[in-house]
């Protein structure tokens, strides 16, 4: 009984170590630059709807069932989503917007597990057109502070936005 309780102490100790030592926050972002003026590329990303058409989520689960609220491109529209286990259940909310510049939106994520993210488009002229940046970033509480020593966010996420805007460049330059 001894060695047992020895066990769950160092185990409790090593978890709390992990706890402390890991990242408390996450950002995962990517870039592109569209052929398009700033004006239509913001009224696009504002649009939830729209987003949908690029999405690299929608790809994962095509029966994915989602419906809208709101004055779909306005501050407190939102979506709902609820698909396979690669998409999970969960609702969008556009929180922000600062015309032709700036879309913020909260992401809350109720399966397979629950967390709250901010999602992000950052939007800037440049000599080709527009430059996209989509990203989403939070903060990490325990128990997800332990598990960030073993998921690379990055590498985890960063390739879904990068299919997402390559096919947003597609659709937008169309």
């Amino acid at each position: 009984m001894k060695i047992l309780l020895y066990i769950i102490g160092v185990l409790a100790l090593v978890v709390g170590i992990l706890h402390f030592m890991a990242p408390k926050t996450y950002q995962v972002d990517r870039k592109i630059v569209v052929s398009k003026d700033v004006d239509t590329v913001f009224k696009s990303l504002c649009s939830l709807k729209e987003q949908q058409i690029w999405s690299p989520w929608a790809e994962k689960d095509p029966e994915m069932k989602i419906t809208y609220s709101g004055n779909d491109g306005t501050i407190g529209s939102f979506t709902h989503w609820t698909g396979n286990k690669d998409v999970g259940e969960g609702k969008q909310e556009i929180k922000k917007i600062e015309p032709n510049s700036y879309i913020e939106t909260e992401l809350r994520f109720l399966e397979p597990w629950e967390s709250t993210s901010t999602g992000f488009f950052e939007i800037k002229p440049v000599a080709e057109g527009t430059e996209v940046t989509w990203g989403f970033k939070g903060k990490n509480t325990f128990p997800s502070t332990v598990m960030m020593f073993f998921i690379d966010m990055d590498k985890a996420i960063g390739p879904d936005f990068e299919k997402g805007l390559a096919k947003f460049k597609a659709y937008i330059e169309k």
